[in-house]
């Protein structure tokens, strides 16, 4: 009979935060894989788990997953933790997952904390429809190429940055986003949690002098030029179409015709008043 792999959310600093399902399954699996041993091994010992641990990070990554699927493969139940959050957000497991549905075996998520989730929803920007990019690019222009492309998009953005490069990246975000608003977010449920919020001009001028992981979040564009293939723009499209159908009827198609949520297409509507 095939094991099965686990993919366990651990706390993203207050040891608190974690299941009881959690913590049951890494007790009870055979192995429990982790990005540094030394690291987790504080969270296990705080809760009295004696359970083996083995590396498993970017270097070894693709020699460890033909290990662990050997292992699942005999029958072997192995769990999958990050040094902090979710496993595979931002974080190794890609390749372990990937594999394990090569082989046919089962893979389990053990729910918890996520960095960026948590600040989203404690930031007060929309939260209706968002981009998450991970960490963005480190190189300045690779940097503006990838804000450049998500610029349109109808949706809040969400990265994870380093206290060295934040202030680069607000300028940078300053000059191809415009000057919308933004919140930082350092520390999550650690002793030194901190929300900054302001527009992004009011935030490059604060010259952050900041510690920890942070979370930066961007609003969306509040009036976006968005416009179908015909060159015609939303609000325009709009009055086209409720002349051939009613209110609610018309803001579902010209929302879906620009790929937006209703609730977003009606938000932007609203603004072009």
């Amino acid at each position: 009979m095939k094991g099965t792999l686990y993919l366990v959310a651990t706390p993203i600093g207050n040891l608190a935060d974690i299941s009881f399902r959690a913590i049951e399954t890494l007790k009870t699996v055979d192995l429990i894989a982790c990005e540094d041993t030394r690291h987790s091994r504080k969270l296990l010992n705080h809760y009295q788990i004696s359970n083996k641990l083995i590396s498993y990070h970017e270097h070894n990554e693709t020699t460890r997953s033909e290990e662990f699927a050997k292992m699942l493969l005999e029958g072997k139940n192995i769990a999958v933790i990050s040094d902090a959050g979710t496993p595979a957000i931002c974080d190794p497991s890609f390749r372990i997952v990937q594999k394990v549905n090569e082989i046919g075996v089962k893979v389990i998520s053990i729910p918890g904390a996520v960095a960026f989730v948590n600040a989203l929803i404690i930031s007060g920007l929309p939260t209706d429809s968002f981009y998450f990019g991970g960490f963005l690019p480190s190189k300045k222009g690779e940097r503006i190429s990838k804000l450049s492309e998500v610029k349109n998009f109808p949706a809040t953005l969400v990265f994870y940055e380093t206290p060295h490069r934040i202030n680069k990246c607000l300028i940078d975000c300053l000059e191809i986003l415009g000057n919308r608003k933004a919140v930082v977010v350092r520390e999550l449920t650690k002793l030194h949690e901190e929300v900054i919020s302001g527009s992004l001009q009011e935030l490059v001028e604060k010259d952050l002098q900041l510690k920890g992981e942070i979370v930066l979040i961007v609003d969306k564009d509040e009036s976006p030029e968005l416009r179908v293939e015909s060159g015609k723009s939303i609000e325009e499209r709009f009055a086209e179409l409720e002349k051939d159908f009613d209110r609610k009827i018309a803001l579902k198609k010209v929302a879906k015709e620009f790929g937006l949520s209703k609730s977003e297409a009606y938000r932007i509507l609203q603004t072009k008043k």
